[in-house]
């Protein structure tokens, strides 16, 4: 496979579409690793359509079912610290592998337990695992791409948006038979996945060894802090729709299934094909800041209407707003950082999947105390801090993002032999992504 040229303009966010050209050609291992993550991302959402009868069947209050969520997101975003670090150590294989299988063994037991506590501890085994899973999928991906870096990740934001898109439509029709089923369902499937994964992936080279130590330096840095920070407040929104809204809309598990699948289609679009089309047309700072907007309008929707079938609107066209935010931050987190791929979204991701881990709990409580509709709210005030704090730094991030472009340009042209002159590519700590 050649080497692909960046267009002028990319910032690395991925090709412009996503289609079949995108799948063919890559390695087994690749879409091996691919499918690993639909199911993965799956997990997130298979518990979104049967939260009523998770809570009816065992008697758990909002905040208690909520709980669910956050074990599970909460020991996700403390593995996020240590599993890049394991991966240097472990190798990259052996990582992937141990997470998948953590997943199987976790999503039975959460099919088999009884009741909260044991459910909630399921569920955070179930995390450790994703995390795992999750630190390494991505540079296995890239690693295995032959140079196709912008297709690879273009191919794991679609595997990604396919998996939280599918999750709710398993939970909501297995669940409307049985709510254990959906975790059965998952643990086969990621059993297979692993299968797959342990035939045709291959241990990639292994970066430097790391420790907990240089994610947290790396949070000492001005720009990577201020985005994951950014990207904290923008994961406390996303899992208020994504853990909290189902309680919100008390719907069956099936109507709510379907919500919840349209809802990660457009969360896929946005992500995959509207962000890559968008973003050189308008600009990282003004595309992030206009989507961050449409969220806070989203929730001021959400918290002043009292209509079901309007509620149902907006959850669904949340998703679009949702996946150009998760295409943005993603990139931006390798963009805006000095340090290597590992370390910078490890660094992120630990931020990223605290605000997630806050928002169900958090959301459930305030529920109790003050009704339905102010968790909505809350986010919408969030957020709106977040539009505001990108519109004051947007000078820096975009000086950041158009350094991190001409850098690699260099690589790029280097890789075909053809350096350039004056080329930062060689400047130590030139390229987050060639050292990442």
């Amino acid at each position: 496979m050649g080497i692909v040229r960046p267009r002028r303009r990319s910032t690395g966010v991925g090709d412009p579409t996503f289609s079949t050209a995108t799948v063919r050609g890559f390695s087994g291992a690749v879409l091996a690793t691919a499918v690993a993550t639909t199911v993965a991302f799956m997990g997130i959402g298979v518990v979104d359509p049967i939260l009523g009868l998770i809570g009816q069947a065992i008697g758990a209050s909002p905040s208690q079912i909520e709980l669910l969520f956050t074990s599970y997101i909460a020991v996700m975003a403390l593995a996020m610290l240590v599993a890049g670090a394991l991966a240097t150590r472990w190798g990259g294989r052996k990582t992937l592998l141990a997470g998948l299988m953590l997943v199987v063994v976790c999503a039975t037991l959460s099919g088999l337990s009884n009741g909260i506590p044991m459910l909630a501890a399921a569920r955070a085994g179930w995390g450790l695992g994703n995390a795992l899973f999750t630190a390494t999928a991505l540079s296995i991906m890239v690693g295995s791409a032959a140079g196709s870096v912008a297709r690879a990740i273009t191919l794991y934001e679609a595997a990604l948006g396919l998996g939280i898109a599918a999750g709710p439509l398993v939970g909501g029709f297995l669940g409307g038979i049985r709510w254990q089923y959906p975790f059965f369902a998952t643990a086969l499937l990621m059993a297979g996945a692993a299968v797959a994964a342990w035939l045709t992936v291959r241990e990639p080279p292994r970066e430097a060894r790391r420790g907990l130590g240089d994610v947290v330096r790396a949070l000492g840095h001005r720009d990577v802090l201020t985005n994951a920070l950014l990207g904290l407040a923008y994961s406390y929104g996303f899992f208020t729709i994504m853990a909290y809204s189902p309680l919100a809309l008390r719907l069956r598990p099936l109507p709510l299934g379907l919500t919840f699948f349209f809802w990660g289609l457009l969360l896929a679009f946005g992500s995959v094909v509207l962000a890559n089309w968008l973003r050189p047309r308008a600009g990282t700072t003004p595309l992030l800041a206009a989507t961050l907007t449409g969220l806070v309008l989203e929730f001021a929707g959400l918290w002043l209407i009292r209509s079901t079938g309007w509620l149902l609107v907006l959850v669904v066209l949340s998703g679009l707003f949702c996946g150009l935010g998760n295409a943005l931050f993603t990139s931006l987190a390798i963009e805006v950082s000095p340090f290597s791929r590992s370390v910078s979204s490890g660094s992120y991701n630990f931020l990223r999947w605290a605000g997630a881990a806050l928002a169900p709990v958090l959301s459930g409580f305030l529920a109790e105390l003050f009704g339905p509709h102010l968790p909505f709210a809350v986010s919408g005030a969030l957020l709106l801090v977040a539009t505001l704090v990108l519109l004051r730094i947007r000078g820096r991030v975009e000086a950041a993002v158009e350094r991190f472009r001409r850098q690699e340009e260099a690589r790029f042209q280097e890789l075909l032999g053809e350096p350039a002159a004056g080329s930062q590519a060689s400047l130590p700590g030139a390229s987050p992504a060639a050292r990442g």
